[in-house]
Formats: C-alpha cells, sequence, structure tokens
C-alpha cells in the first residue's frame, strides 16, 4: 500500500519490522523501488533474499527489471534476464520481454526491442506494442513507429494513442491525405483523444483536474498564481492548487494518467527548487520525486 501511493519510506520501514518475510514481501519491495527507477537498491534486495535462502520468482525478475528500464542500466537489465533463465531456471513470460522492450526502447535501442518482439515465443500484446510505439515517438523514428501503431490498432482499433501518433506521423510527412483518413477513421468508430486529467490530494481530499481546468472553486488562485510562476503552463494547475492553499513543506503527492512531458517534469524540478518543497508524482509508469530542484529518475524516464 505504501509503495503504490510513493510512500518508499514508511514501505521500507514497514518492511523492516516484519519478523518473517516470503517472496511476496520481497518481491513488492523491490517493486517498490522500481517504480521509483531505484535500480541499485533494487538489486541489493536481491543480493539480500539470495543470501537469506529466499528463492525469488517471476514477480521479483519483472521488479529487477523494471527498475532497470526507468534508471536506463541496459547492461545490467540483459544480465538480470540471461540470469533469470540460466540461473533461476525461470521460463519468461509475456511481462519478462515487455520489460524488455521497454528497456531498450527507452535507451533507444530500437533494433533490439524490434528483436525482443519478434523473437519472443508468444503474441505480443498491445502494451508491447504500445511500449514499442511511444519509444519511437520520442526518439522521432516514424517508420517503424508507424508499423508498431498500425500492430496496436489491430490488436485494439479504438487505441486513440495510436490513432493520434499516426496522425502526427503523416502530418509531419505532409501526408494530409492521410491524416484525413485517420481522423475520419476517429470520427466513423467515435474514438476521441482522452483528455489530460490530473488528481491531488489535499488534507484527505481528492482534488481531480481536466487539461485547461476552470470549475474548481479556488481556479482564480490557482491561476493568478500560476501565471506569477510560469507562463501559460496550464496542465499544471493541481501542483499550483496545492502551493497555494498550503504553506506546509513536506511529501506532496500528484497524479496524472499519462507520461510526464518535458515541460512539466521541468516545471515540477524549479516549483521544488523555488518553494522549498518536495513534489511526489505518479504519472502512468512510474513515480518521480522533486526536491531542491532535481528528479529522483535524473531526467531519464
Amino acid at each position: 500500500m505504501y509503495a503504490k501511493c510513493g510512500e518508499l519510506d514508511r514501505a521500507k520501514q514497514a518492511f523492516d519490522r516484519m519478523c518473517k518475510r516470503n517472496v511476496v514481501t520481497w518481491s513488492s519491495m523491490i517493486g517498490a523501488y522500481a517504480v521509483l527507477g531505484d535500480a541499485v537498491n533494487a538489486l541489493d534486495l536481491l543480493h539480500e533474499m539470495k543470501s537469506q535462502r529466499v528463492e525469488s520468482n517471476g514477480v521479483t525478475f519483472v521488479g529487477l527489471l523494471y527498475a532497470c528500464s526507468h534508471a536506463g542500466l541496459v547492461e545490467e537489465g540483459r544480465k538480470i534476464f540471461a540470469s533469470m533463465v540460466n540461473d533461476y531456471d525461470i521460463t519468461p513470460k509475456r511481462e519478462h520481454y515487455g520489460c524488455m522492450v521497454d528497456l531498450y526502447g527507452k535507451a533507444n535501442l530500437l533494433k533490439e526491442s524490434l528483436e525482443v518482439i519478434e523473437q519472443m515465443p508468444m503474441a505480443p500484446n498491445v502494451v508491447i506494442w504500445g511500449s514499442l510505439m511511444a519509444a519511437c515517438r520520442i526518439y522521432n523514428e516514424t517508420e517503424l513507429g508507424e508499423f508498431a501503431a498500425k500492430r496496436v490498432l489491430e490488436l485494439d482499433p479504438y487505441h486513440d494513442g495510436a490513432h493520434i501518433f499516426l496522425s502526427n506521423v503523416y502530418a509531419k510527412e505532409r501526408k494530409w491525405e492521410s491524416v484525413g483518413d485517420i481522423r475520419k477513421l476517429m470520427q466513423n468508430k467515435g474514438v476521441v483523444k482522452q483528455q489530460g486529467c490530473s488528481r491531488i490530494e489535499l488534507d484527505e481530499e481528492i482534488h481531480e483536474f481536466l487539461t485547461v481546468d476552470k470549475n474548481h472553486a479556488h481556479v482564480d488562485e490557482i491561476y493568478e498564481k500560476l501565471d506569477a510562476v510560469v507562463n501559460e503552463l496550464e496542465r499544471e494547475v493541481g501542483t499550483v492548487f496545492r502551493v497555494v492553499k498550503t504553506e506546509k513543506r513536506i511529501l506532496h503527492s500528484y497524479n496524472q494518467e499519462s507520461s510526464v512531458c518535458e515541460d512539466c517534469h521541468n516545471f515540477m524540478k524549479l516549483a521544488s527548487k523555488v518553494y522549498g518543497i518536495q513534489i511526489l508524482v505518479r504519472d502512468r509508469t512510474r513515480f518521480h520525486r522533486y526536491e531542491d530542484g532535481m528528479c529522483s529518475c535524473k531526467d531519464y524516464w
């Protein structure tokens, strides 16, 4: 529970106080480090787990591979995957291959990422193709990205992200007829781009903000403060609301349904420095802890 809420310190305290630990608790703690991209502590736990003769399982290695992916530790990830098979006799499942696809994709090793997909013994799912598509978007690999997006749509014809990706690819290549075809296809299917949404907890109350939100009770205060901090960065109304409504300098929690964009990431770092606060962001795949102008992800996500 603590780990899923981003309370890593409390999770570790609860783990340390346990008299008896099994593979579930060890794997949960490894997973807690993984979502913060703390591969070093995740790997240390594996060694400690082994020294106490607790047998690892497939879930343990999902956490380890996930940690390596978010920390950019490609070689370490390769070794862990090989060790899982050769040393622990664990047969990789779809989620393990998915972690490797993500590991290579985040590191701009797109050829290797595709090779994993082509060589895995089971059919890749939407998540795996979507991971490759996302990596291609980051590194502007339009040809492979288009291929991945089409595979996503074969499995999920209503996937809004794949439609938007293809539309952007065709627009960049000035294929306006293809852009029109995608938009018409979305209209016929009833596919709409998911509106950006963030949720933030303050004084045991959940506040929800949509993109360019004007309906919150404190909207005037929020946007007055927002304008003073950064020009037209309207996606960050949730964080500004907390700065407006509290003088506490404790860890702040923040939640959004998509990956953190570069502008938002830089804003969070700046806000943590200017206001002397800690900001904890939970995006679609991981946690980001901002403090004193720096992020726990070390600008790799």
